[in-house]
């Protein structure tokens, strides 16, 4: 963080005199005025006719990053780098200056010097962070630069012998007023001081002396400590600082009730799996890197229309039902499931998964079974049609007779309490992450109420939002507060695709200042068909764009056994876990057992490896594209530098080749200054798949697929 001493704001006791030919006035921004001219101050006007906002001495538009014209906060995390831009421009030729200026949840202000990235276009910019969570503030300030538009005018005239002496009789006026400026922060301006001595004696070439007035030492305080006149600051903005999983975890999802579930030798019948059971298999998923273990819903299930195997209208004596039809007799949303346990054997499951480094998500479905409580408790949380029947859920022609909708109009007081009421409980219960399943059924003004409710005594919660629906829903649920999205990372296959969603999700004009991603490949309820038939290749790299593109992306337990096989007619896995338990008898993959070899565990855990060895991959917006001549070769690098004393860069180059079928071969071409380096540079390229190292340049000669590896994930190491 970068907490240099704030410069001077302005200068409130300016008196103007033959040395201080201005004055600036707080409210109204500032006027310049010529030695002697009487001091006249413009009126205070906070509102312009019409509602606008006064224009600056110094004008300052354009402020990005801007969620909503700034209604809604730009998000971060704590250590994440982004870039504030802004137009900052004056009139004149005189030199203008920027600082993009961060405001802690305390109102200590952290200054940033912006650089022009475009002098024509009047575009700045600084990369920014900030250090801790919290409601923080942004802004732009626009300021006249005195010393650099002395040291612009003398050097032209002093070089061209024109006005030798008054060129530097300007300068020690310059020189003094930024020597006050700099004494008035506390520090040490002896170095200044001689560049007043040096303009002054007139025995010395002019040349000299604009030397000694421009010495490394007065510069680098000139950037360190700036003297800044006419202060004009844009509006300040939200920013909502969030802990680091906000944007970065390795997901993996559970059914609960399949973790030991088993038939019964003796009667065949089904015995469910429990909280207990379910808490042995969280060392081999925390073996694996995963940070977060979630769970589908954990409630007790209806039993009126309950769905039989494969989504099937009628149920067989035995079947679970989908858990997302929740409640009955044994309770709603705020119980558990008999066969599950009880919340003591909930809280040993969130205990046990903490010792193991990992934290426990819970899926918050918001519709329930005609058997759920709320059915004579709150019948206003549901719809009634004309003939007196509660609606269930349909999507025509999709029909959901297990399962009715929450209504949130009938009584909005009332549905808002009792779903505050449920998040409490497992809150209470440790739960810091919720995967909300089908979000955008729900009122956005609902959920914003909801994630700034808890926030107010749980900060730390983070949302994931399962909203597979339009675009602008997705964006507006991410500015109402969800921390996290799922994405259509699953039907993004080919190259163009992802490049094309990639830059839009990280891009600064997109949806990167309050949108995170999630990327998963599959999930209970998606098995695409570039899954179901692009064999070990394609899960190997689908799993391996999710992990290196996205800082955050998930995992459906028996992603790692390859589990492809679909229900005729339908993008999702036959015998679907939803409607069943599944005992996958993970002994037998484990190493040493007998089908080991059939298990991409091993490759998981690389890949989890690999993102906690490089902080680029914590990062969503370093995310860059490079070029390669095979139209299904996909290259992209992360980098961020990781001391700033020294310099040093973590970068990581990724390399696939999405075509599962067939090996390929082609040349790369990377973009070195997005890597950190010149164009003609080499560098050693150790791909962390395969162990391998190679002298890499800008240019390089690639060979992937299914008879090696897919993917080359490369660590960058610069000579």
């Amino acid at each position: 963080m970068r907490t240099a001493a704030p410069p001077p704001a302005r200068r409130d006791d300016a008196t103007p005199t033959a040395d201080t030919a201005f004055v600036d006035d707080t409210a109204a921004g500032a006027v310049h005025l010529a030695p002697d001219h009487p001091v006249s101050t413009p009126p205070t006007v906070e509102r312009m006719p019409g509602g606008a906002l006064p224009m600056g001495r110094i004008p300052v538009s354009d402020v990005r990053p801007l969620v909503d014209g700034g209604t809604r906060p730009t998000k971060s995390v704590v250590g994440e780098e982004f870039t504030v831009r802004a137009k900052v421009f004056r009139e004149g030729h005189d030199a203008v200056n920027a600082t993009a200026v961060l405001t802690d949840p305390d109102g200590s202000d952290h200054y940033f010097a912006m650089h022009s990235d475009n002098p024509g276009l009047s575009e700045w910019s600084a990369s920014v962070v900030a250090d801790r969570e919290g409601w923080w503030t942004y802004r732009v300030e626009g300021w006249s630069d005195p010393y650099a538009t002395w040291v612009h005018d003398a050097g032209i005239k002093i070089a061209a012998g024109v006005d030798e002496d008054l060129m530097c009789a300007e300068g020690v006026r310059v020189l003094q007023r930024f020597a006050d400026s700099v004494r008035g922060l506390g520090v040490d301006a002896s170095e200044i001081d001689k560049g007043v001595v040096a303009l002054g004696d007139t025995r010395s070439p002019a040349a000299h002396r604009f030397g000694a007035a421009t010495s490394p030492e007065i510069t680098g305080l000139a950037s360190l400590v700036p003297l800044r006149e006419f202060v004009s600051t844009s509006p300040a903005y939200s920013l909502l600082v969030e802990r680091e999983r906000a944007l970065y975890g390795a997901w993996y999802e559970i059914f609960p009730r399949s973790e030991g579930a088993h038939r019964d030798e003796t009667t065949g019948v089904w015995v469910s799996g429990t909280f207990r059971s379910a808490a042995k298999r969280l060392p081999a998923i925390a073996e694996m890197g995963f940070d977060v273990v979630y769970l589908t819903p954990i409630h007790p299930i209806g039993t009126t229309a309950r769905k039989g195997r494969n989504n099937s209208l009628s149920a067989e004596p035995g079947d679970p039902g989908s858990p997302y039809a929740i409640g009955s007799p044994d309770g709603g949303h705020d119980a558990i499931h008999p066969d599950l346990g009880t919340f003591e054997d909930f809280d040993h499951f969130v205990a046990e998964a903490g010792r193991a480094g990992m934290e426990v998500a819970l899926d918050i479905a918001l519709q329930a079974s005609p058997d759920h409580p709320w059915v004579q408790t709150h019948p206003s949380l549901f719809t009634t049609r004309a003939d007196g029947t509660i609606a269930y859920a349909e999507n025509p022609p999709k029909k959901y007779q297990d399962i009715f909708p929450l209504n949130f109009d009938n009584d909005p007081a009332a549905a808002y309490a009792e779903v505050r009421r449920v998040i409490q409980v497992w809150l209470d219960h440790g739960v810091r992450i919720f995967r909300v399943d089908n979000p955008h059924t729900k009122p956005v003004a609902f959920w914003q109420w909801l994630i700034a409710d808890v926030a107010l005594t749980h900060p730390e919660t983070i949302w994931l939002s399962e909203a597979f629906t339009k675009p602008a829903m997705m964006h507006e649920l991410a500015k109402a507060g969800f921390q996290q999205s799922y994405t259509y990372y699953a039907w993004r296959n080919a190259k163009w695709e992802l490049e094309e969603y990639g830059r839009e999700l990280a891009g600064e004009t997109s949806g990167s200042a309050y949108m995170r991603p999630s990327f998963w490949p599959t999930t209970h309820d998606i098995l695409t068909p570039y899954m179901q038939y692009g064999g070990p290749t394609a899960w190997k790299l689908r799993a391996a764009v999710a992990a290196t593109m996205s800082p955050t992306y998930g995992i459906y337990a028996g992603y790692e056994l390859m589990e492809h096989v679909a229900r005729p007619g339908a993008e999702e896995q036959i015998d679907n876990e939803k409607y069943e338990y599944k005992d996958r008898q993970w002994y037998l993959y484990e190493p040493g057992g007998p089908l080991e070899s059939r298990s991409l565990a091993w490759y998981l855990k690389r890949l989890n490896d690999i993102r906690g060895w490089h902080p680029a991959l914590r990062w969503l917006r370093n995310l860059r594209f490079h070029a390669a001549d095979d139209e299904n070769v996909l290259v992209f690098s992360k980098s961020r530098i990781v001391d700033r004393e020294t310099g040093e860069r973590d970068t990581v180059l990724v390399i696939a080749n999405l075509d599962p079928h067939a090996t390929r071969e082609t040349w790369v071409h990377l973009d070195m200054e997005a890597l950190g380096m010149a164009t003609w540079s080499t560098f050693e390229a150790h791909d962390h798949i395969t162990n391998q190292t190679w002298e890499w340049r800008q240019d390089n000669f690639v060979r992937l697929g299914p008879d090696s590896e897919p993917v080359h994930i490369i660590h960058v190491r610069s000579h």
